[in-house]
């Protein structure tokens, strides 16, 4: 509680009173990890400095029994003066007695046990009480054994790579059938709503909403796909390793591992990239940590690049299953993580003082993650996704159709039916527009059509497709 974050600075006041608006709590539970008891105490006996009616509930005790271990709950609750209850969250166990302690915090007894003051008095305590009431757990030789290859100098990075080679690979492979299926059921669908309804306002629908939401909505595979590696990767403890891989790489451009955990989380959104930089401790680090995040390929991107790849890269084998497309989107996302990465040193050297701190993080034991947790994460962000496409993407794929045939215009006779198409575009109010941007973007090779499309993906990069 001696805060080095502002993240952490938020915590301490609120539990002393001291934020504006919010009281003091009434009564604390800690949360601490039953196989990590020797670091877990150190943060319990601060909040028992805090003299307020505290409870402590045990987690991940299934893997203290795994690991043929075992805690003795009474001594440790007559040790430390507060209840001691254990949980294993993801099964539900323990729940129960949990409730009513929470309904009823008054009834806790307030710990008459002060833990010692000073770090070697302290360190003492803690081991005196993990020593007393803890069976040793064996080792962890799995995670050993895996972390020997996993955070190897040289393997380590070699894995990372093939990880995202075998996503961007997937892209094109497993979902980009799933893609042009759903691309033709919305053109489908889209013909038949014409046919009923017929006239403009049936163009309209057909292409304007059903259209151009539609050829968004298509991309939901490929979106759910990152969600699943990101969230598989998080739960099984990898991410905590490719951080520490990425340390050293990461300072040598004014950032440190935390950083890579929030640049890795932009690759689905910058938001709550941006969001977790909360808990750098060096504000240097965050800072260029914030800044850089949205240089990094996001989910809204995906659907940008998939088109692209897929209009003028030809699908044909590189090395053994890796095709060109696949290290096409895997080259692009390289380049955001090295233009955020360049951007960082920049920051850091010219604009953002303050020395370096020490980067450390736990690293968890390997677990096979619950599969009502990672689709519930996946969901989240498809959910997200899809929501985004019935309100802004819907509003402005509209807006754009009406744009691009106001005022109705009649093309020449003799012209093929997509050149009609491109002339009657070409003079309504978008194209309009879009030729008054070219002075602008000329210099990059961009006319008007890729200058509408910019203009569209202001509101949501993936109006960019329709």
């Amino acid at each position: 509680l001696d805060p080095i974050s502002p993240d952490e600075a938020v915590v301490a006041d609120a539990l002393h009173g001291r934020v504006e608006g919010v009281a003091q709590p009434d009564a604390l539970v800690v949360v601490a990890d039953a196989t990590s008891l020797d670091r877990s105490l150190f943060l319990v006996a601060e909040f028992l400095e805090l003299e307020l009616p505290t409870c402590l509930v045990l987690t991940m005790i299934d893997e203290v029994a795994a690991r043929h271990g075992s805690i003795d709950l009474d001594r440790m609750s007559l040790a430390l003066g507060i209840p001691v209850l254990v949980v294993v969250a993801h099964k539900g166990v323990g729940h129960e007695a949990v409730k009513p302690l929470n309904s009823h915090p008054d009834a806790w007894q307030r710990t008459d046990m002060s833990p010692p003051e000073g770090l070697p008095q302290r360190t003492a305590w803690v081991d005196s009480i993990v020593t007393s009431v803890v069976k040793p757990l064996d080792a962890d030789l799995r995670t050993r054994r895996i972390d020997a290859v996993l955070l190897h100098p040289v393997w380590g990075p070699l894995v990372f790579v093939a990880v995202m080679l075998a996503y961007f690979h997937s892209n094109f492979t497993l979902a980009a059938p799933i893609v042009d299926g759903l691309d033709g059921v919305v053109a489908s669908i889209g013909d038949t709503v014409r046919d009923a309804v017929g006239g403009t306002f049936g163009d309209f629908l057909a292409d304007g909403v059903i259209g151009g939401v539609g050829s968004v909505l298509v991309f939901l595979p490929q979106i759910t796909l990152l969600f699943l590696i990101i969230g598989v990767l998080e739960r099984v403890g990898y991410m905590a390793r490719a951080a520490l891989l990425a340390d050293r790489v990461m300072g040598r451009f004014g950032l440190e591992g935390r950083s890579f955990v929030a640049m890795l989380s932009s690759f689905a959104c910058a938001v709550p990239g941006i969001m977790s930089a909360r808990t750098i401790p060096n504000e240097r680090h965050r800072m260029a940590t914030m800044m850089s995040a949205p240089l990094m390929t996001c989910s809204a991107r995906l659907p940008v690049f998939t088109l692209l790849i897929a209009a003028f890269v030809p699908d044909r084998s590189v090395v053994g299953p890796i095709n060109s497309q696949g290290l096409t989107l895997f080259g692009l996302y390289v380049l955001g993580a090295v233009s955020g990465l360049v951007y960082s040193l920049l920051l850091s050297r010219f604009m953002l003082g303050g020395p370096a701190a020490p980067f450390m993080m736990e690293l968890p034991p390997y677990r096979r993650p619950t599969m009502h947790a990672v689709l519930l994460h996946v969901w989240d962000g498809a959910w997200s996704f899809m929501r985004k496409a019935g309100s802004i993407i819907l509003l402005t794929t509209a807006g754009l159709w009406v744009m691009l045939n106001v005022p109705p215009t009649s093309a020449p006779e003799g012209l093929t039916e997509a050149q009609a198409a491109s002339y009657e575009m070409e003079h309504s109010i978008a194209g309009a527009v879009g030729k008054a941007m070219e002075p602008i973007f000329a210099p990059m090779g961009f006319e008007w059509r890729t200058n509408v499309a910019l203009l569209g993906s202001l509101a949501a990069r993936e109006v960019f497709v329709s």
